[in-house]
């Protein structure tokens, strides 16, 4: 007799027993991507979803969304699966390539100092300092370098140490950009020498951009742009090649711009300006 209908080892007989197979995470995942949990998992961490939406990259919805996208990494990894639980103080992360700052105790600031006040916390003669805009924000804030007590404008402030000494090493070449007030008329061929360089006591100082803002009658408005803090070079660039200044402000730092941000106000950097600052010194 024949038997008919029977499935054993056949091909139907192969998809029949596959589609009953539980779903595997590989078979989520396509080439090149990795599970979290088999490096980086947490175990007592907090889910990766919530840990983006508390740091202010979208909604958790949305921030689940990335995730299946491919959009976020944990410590270089691509992670989709939605219940990895990661460790926001230690592990990095990335969305869209960019760092996002998830550590809770870590703060960024910008403060358009005031003329007058001494870039310290602390001032022996009690003149005014940094510590008076900012002591009660967080405890032990760096000053991402400094501003001559003369000079007003941006100056960064935060407790991320490892961000804080990148900024401040010429290796980076993180620009800062100045805009200096200073006798005119303004020779056409100032830009070219301060970009060339200008013979210093301590060495040649060279000017990454300069550009003329604004002339009227016997003053004008230069922005000389470069990425080295020697102390007071900006004005003694333009003093040694015949230009007093007279007022002097740091507008921006790197990605972040000093805006409409008045003197002696403090306000905190966005999401967006962390992750800049992070991509600018390759963090």
């Amino acid at each position: 007799m024949q038997t008919v209908g029977k499935a054993y080892g056949s091909p139907q007989r192969d998809r029949i027993k596959a589609a009953r197979q539980p779903i595997r995470d590989r078979d989520l995942y396509p080439e090149g991507y990795t599970d979290v949990r088999d490096t980086t998992e947490v175990p007592d961490g907090v889910r990766l979803q919530k840990v983006l939406a508390q740091a202010g990259v979208a909604s958790r919805r949305a921030c689940e969304e990335m995730i299946g996208e491919g959009r976020v990494t944990v410590n270089g990894q691509v992670v989709r699966r939605f219940g990895a639980k990661v460790d926001p103080a230690t592990q990095v992360i990335h969305v869209d390539g960019k760092r996002i700052p998830t550590a809770p105790d870590l703060v960024y600031y910008a403060l358009n100092k005031p003329i007058g006040v001494v870039s310290t916390m602390d001032d022996p003669q009690g003149r005014p300092c940094l510590a008076d805009y900012v002591e009660e924000l967080a405890p032990r804030l760096f000053h991402v370098g400094r501003l001559d007590t003369e000079t007003e404008g941006l100056l960064l402030l935060t407790n991320d140490g490892e961000l804080a000494n990148r900024l401040t090493h010429p290796s980076y070449g993180v620009q800062k950009k100045y805009w200096a007030k200073v006798p005119g008329p303004i020779p056409r061929d100032l830009g070219r020498r301060l970009r060339q360089g200008i013979e210093l006591e301590d060495g040649i100082a060279k000017a990454d951009g300069f550009t003329v803002v604004q002339e009227h009658g016997q003053q004008a408005l230069v922005e000389v742009v470069l990425h080295e803090g020697r102390k007071h070079v900006v004005r003694r660039m333009l003093e040694e090649a015949g230009h007093r200044v007279i007022d002097l402000a740091r507008i921006e730092f790197g990605p972040v711009k000093l805006g409409r941000t008045k003197p002696g106000t403090v306000r905190a950097l966005s999401l967006k300006e962390v992750g800049e600052l992070y991509a600018a010194v390759k963090l």
